[in-house]
Order: C-alpha cells, then structure tokens, then sequence
C-alpha cells in the first residue's frame, strides 16, 4: 500500500483528518454536490457498492436532496477514494468498517485506527515478498524458453 500522506482537514463529523493528500475535484467545495451516477462515474464504483457501502457503514450518512436524492460531496469522494486503497491492499471489509467506525468515534481512537493500519500494512508487505518470489521464478522460467528457443535454431 502506497503510504498515504496525512493532512490536516476541516473538521466535520464522520469525516477522517488522516486522508490522502487533497486531489482536484471536478466541484470547488460548496458546489461539490454530486448525484450517485456522478459519484459512480468518477470513482468506478457503482450505485449498487455506493449503496452497499452506506447500508454497512463504510460510507458515512450520505446528505440527501429535499427529494431525497443522495448527494455527495468532495470529502465523500475523498473517502471513497481511501477505501478503494485499502480494498486495493487486501484489507477485509469488516476491518475497513471497523476502522470507519473508529473514524466517527472521534480522535481518541488514532491508536486503534493506527493498529489496523499497520497489521494491513504488515499483510501487504508478506504479499510483495510472495509476489518478488512468483516473479523470480517466472523469470527463470521466460528465460529458460527464451535460451530453449534460440538453442533449437
């Protein structure tokens, strides 16, 4: 897992101050309402996960218009786009929805969250190590059909 960079951000209930670094958003804060099928196109998730997401708590309560249309906003993308690095790492989804949890539960829990962060970060460390050594040996092997070939000739 790439580290992520922390950055202070402004407080909002729900919403972790340990984030990855700001990005650009398609919507300067305080127009970034965005409908699910926006949220859905920028971040590749679709509808379905974005409700999926929220129904298990891994998605902080989502605003809703007068209409009751869901409305993201910046912060919500920036948290999706967390959570799909931690998907990424391997992380199992009762763990991201326990880490959520501790994110809402305020800043006395940076040690819990650390914990979690960093048994993920030892998972993924054991997963490269296992991948350098398929990758060796799948070498081997190339180079070996490679020398194969070239001695038939």
């Amino acid at each position: 897992m790439t580290v992520m960079e922390t950055t202070p951000a402004p407080t909002q209930a729900g919403v972790d101050a340990c984030r990855a670094a700001p990005v650009a958003h398609p919507r300067p804060n305080g127009q970034d309402r965005y409908t699910i099928s926006e949220v859905s196109a920028i971040t590749g998730l679709t509808a379905h996960t974005l409700r999926w997401y929220e129904r298990i708590g891994l998605l902080p309560d989502v605003d809703r218009s007068h209409t009751g249309q869901r409305r993201y906003t910046n912060p919500d993308l920036d948290w999706l786009a967390f959570v799909n690095k931690l998907r990424l790492t391997g992380m199992p989804v009762a763990d991201m929805v326990r880490y959520a949890e501790l994110v809402r539960l305020g800043d006395h829990t940076f040690d819990e969250r650390r914990e979690l962060l960093e048994s993920t970060r030892r998972d993924v460390l054991h997963r490269m190590a296992e991948l350098q050594d398929t990758m060796a040996v799948l070498d081997h092997k190339i180079n070996f059909y490679a020398g194969a070939g070239a001695a038939q000739e």
